[in-house]
């Protein structure tokens, strides 16, 4: 891929999942890779087939299934829920709509920070999607730029809930931590119970990030950057390069008890009062939202990703697949109002 452009397939690839014809290469990681595909009615979805050693491991297989079946909970805006999937065949795979966009990661290190009021945006509205997350009784554990996506429509987390079915097998064969070290809580840093207030803490990570380009804590290794969120009672992250009213909201966000964080819900009306204050705009108002580097790349990968006709022909045809449109409507296009 080149700046968020799916790529083609490879030769290894397959050609086709449960009646899904694959097009092309949205992106690789240590739980597998995700392909672009579309319904028969052309409703863009992105599946993701799980990597071999994962789908032989029976324990895996089992915590699979059920963190499947907790992100099917979840639905709200600005987010990609789950639409369908298979646990138990011989790869296991899961898909969410498809929204064309470049992940944040790729855009700060492709075009540099994002604007104070696009990172007042994307916060708040990443707020909004955490809340629903919550509310379902889920909480997402691996906030970090690479999960969020920037689009003409709003920024989108994906992956709620999937990591933490390989934890058993991470933790066995690795002896790693389960998550993204850099973009941990203190609390889940140092192995305690986690609640929806670590959530909250990556979210402010995430917003100091996408505002200057560099992480709060500093640089080095994940490991070691999470042992200097883990002591952040004694040495607090570094802001002073960020802007008011972004470093109220840092502060608050990156508490470190996790009782004194806002709840998500106060933080997107936090970012809803500053934006207010700053452009008289809502929170959910994407008129050009983007700065024009990031609004070109996500165009190209719009361009890029439109229903075309294939030579191939899946030996299966779904029946069940058209419906992914009307569920779509159903648990995420809510229509919200642009002063949201």
């Amino acid at each position: 891929m080149q700046d968020g452009v799916p790529g083609p397939l490879r030769a290894d690839d397959p050609r086709e999942i449960s009646g899904y014809v694959l097009r092309a290469r949205v992106g690789a990681g240590g739980m597998g890779t995700v392909y672009l595909s579309h319904t028969r009615g052309g409703q863009p979805v992105a599946l993701k087939v799980i990597r071999r050693e994962y789908a032989r491991d029976a324990e895996f297989r089992m915590r699979f299934a059920r963190e499947v079946a907790a992100a099917r909970r979840v639905s709200g805006y600005h987010l990609l829920p789950v639409v369908d999937h298979d646990t138990e065949g011989p790869r296991p795979w899961f898909a969410t709509h498809y929204v064309p966009g470049l992940p944040l990661d790729a855009a700060l290190d492709a075009h540099g920070p994002l604007p104070t009021d696009a990172v007042l945006r994307l916060a708040g509205c990443l707020a909004g999607a955490l809340d629903a997350v919550h509310a379902a009784g889920v909480i997402h554990r691996d906030i970090k730029p690479g999960n969020l996506l920037l689009a003409a429509s709003g920024p989108w987390l994906l992956d709620f809930g999937i990591a933490r079915a390989a934890g058993a097998l991470a933790l066995t064969t690795a002896g790693r931590l389960i998550g993204s070290p850099k973009h941990m809580s203190p609390e889940h840093a140092l192995g305690r119970e986690l609640t929806p207030a670590s959530d909250v803490f990556a979210l402010g990570l995430l917003t100091a990030e996408a505002a200057t380009g560099q992480h709060p804590y500093g640089r080095g290794h994940g490991l070691a950057v999470a042992a200097r969120i883990a002591e952040t009672d004694r040495e607090p992250p570094e802001l002073g390069h960020h802007p008011e009213p972004l470093r109220r909201l840092l502060r608050l966000c990156l508490a470190a008890r996790p009782e004194d964080r806002p709840s998500a819900p106060e933080v997107a009306e936090l970012c809803r009062l500053a934006l207010g204050a700053a452009d008289g705009r809502g929170l959910r108002d994407f008129t050009g939202w983007l700065p024009d580097p990031v609004a070109s790349a996500v165009a190209r990968i719009e361009a890029a990703t439109r229903p075309r006709s294939t030579a191939y022909t899946p030996t299966y045809v779904p029946t069940v697949r058209d419906p992914l449109a009307a569920e779509w409507n159903r648990r995420v296009r809510r229509n919200p109002s642009p002063g949201g």
